[in-house]
């Protein structure tokens, strides 16, 4: 044991390696319980868990798209060129 180490640090090491193995093994045993498994899925339809909240869509919205005409083109291609010309 080096002299120029107290006694009192010695036992600090001590207890923090002992807070350490103790986390460590709490730590193994709550994942070694299952707590974190990936649920399986539910091959029934409709809500399982929050039967007050709606079904959500499974596919997205419909995309929409509207034409321009020339000049809101022209305008676009102008907003473009101003903000390429701030850079």
């Amino acid at each position: 044991m080096p002299e120029h180490v107290s006694i009192l640090q010695w036992a600090g090491v001590a207890v923090l390696a002992l807070a350490a193995v103790a986390w460590v093994t709490g730590l193994s045993r709550m994942l070694r319980r299952g707590g974190f498994e990936a649920p399986a899925a539910d091959p029934r339809p409709g809500p399982t868990a929050l039967p007050a909240l709606p079904r959500q869509r499974q596919t997205g919205p419909d995309r929409e798209s509207v034409e321009l005409t020339p000049a809101e083109k022209d305008a676009f291609a102008g907003l473009v060129r101003q903000l390429a010309e701030g850079r």
